[in-house]
């Protein structure tokens, strides 16, 4: 279990750090122009482009507040709104200067720029900066919680669900920042990524341990007659984010269905930011090349787009179901903070 979530952590950082040179490109013409028909390792980036200021093997900002998360919960043995509040205030928010391209690592995302403008420069409390942004920022800062409370999806979903919503507002994005970060922890405890998935995450709606509202039984039936709504349902309008895995390890192994070369999946289901384009593509790789940390990561930088987001939230799924020990040498050898992020990984995962 172990290498599993340290697997996890660094799949998550290795596919962040691949996109640094190519980020954003949604003219795939434009990207071939630069890297070439297939980019299979770091790379440097562009000077004039998002992440000019880094070179090939370094993470970008949001890679560094991953590992500030991960630092945080070493630190303090757990998740506390006051513990990441104080490390946003103090660690991260007086490294950016509110603009798209000022600040530590890089590209500052929307998410990030308007929290400095509500915290830092209207100096509204933490409880007043939330947007309404539907990407995938909250998602993404969790991997290190659905590592460290793999073990109990109860605590994981209060961390995740209170987190999310400190800086994004919308409902619909805390279901699937929950449900990307829940399956995360099912499969770093063992759980195969196969069609059975959705119904094992909705059994753990039945058994009261995840906050969606369902009211069908559990295979999705008509409900049972009389039956009273439970204190948990609710808080998320529907468990749909729960169900979507499995029609994408559907998609990805029907031979029906054919999308080919894989990296095309961007253009099936989109190349832009928002969770709707990002969680099918990232299920599908992850479905798809289960056992092949390389062939997922790769296929994900490839489609352009965000595919430095793509290629870090299908790493970490990969890095749960091959482990550290089945991740390519080259890749993590190639990362510029390599002992550091390993030697985090073990600390994280320590008590598992």
């Amino acid at each position: 279990m172990k290498d599993r979530a340290k697997g996890a952590f660094i799949g998550a950082l290795i596919g962040e750090a691949l996109g640094v040179g190519p980020h954003w490109f949604y003219d795939l013409e434009e990207q071939y122009k630069h890297y070439g028909k297939w980019i299979d390792d770091y790379t440097d980036p562009l000077p004039n482009r998002y992440h000019g200021n880094m070179k090939k093997g370094d993470i970008s900002q949001q890679g560094w507040i991953i590992k500030k998360m991960a630092e945080l919960y070493v630190r303090e043995s757990g998740y506390s709104k006051e513990g990441f509040t104080k490390m946003m205030d103090q660690e991260i928010l007086s490294k950016l200067d509110g603009t798209p391209m000022g600040g530590y690592g890089g590209y500052t995302s929307q998410v990030m720029r308007h929290i400095y403008q509500k915290r830092v420069v209207e100096n509204e409390s933490w409880d007043e900066v939330a947007s309404i942004s539907d990407t995938t920022e909250s998602l993404e800062r969790n991997i290190p919680t659905a590592i460290y409370y793999a073990n109990d999806l109860r605590k994981l979903s209060e961390a995740v669900v209170e987190n999310t919503f400190l800086t994004q507002s919308d409902n619909v994005t805390g279901s699937v920042s929950l449900a990307y970060n829940v399956l995360l922890a099912m499969l770093i405890k063992g759980e195969q990524f196969d069609e059975k998935i959705s119904s094992k995450l909705m059994k753990k709606v039945y058994q009261q341990e995840l906050p969606f509202h369902a009211v069908t039984s559990s295979n999705l039936g008509v409900p049972e007659k009389g039956k009273k709504a439970k204190s948990n349902e609710g808080l998320f309008a529907s468990p749909d984010a729960l169900l979507s895995p499995s029609y994408m390890v559907r998609a990805a192994h029907d031979q029906d269905i054919s999308i080919e070369p894989a990296w095309k999946v961007s253009l099936v289901y989109g190349m832009p930011c928002a969770f709707y384009h990002m969680m099918p593509a990232v299920y599908y790789l992850s479905s798809r090349f289960s056992d092949d940390f390389e062939s997922g990561v790769l296929h994900a930088i490839n489609g352009g787009g965000q595919n430095q987001v793509r290629a870090m939230l299908t790493g970490a799924l990969i890095g749960a179901q091959v482990g550290l020990s089945g991740i390519p040498k080259r890749f993590i050898d190639g990362l510029n903070e390599k002992d550091e992020l390993l030697s985090l990984a073990d600390q994280l995962t320590k008590h598992l």
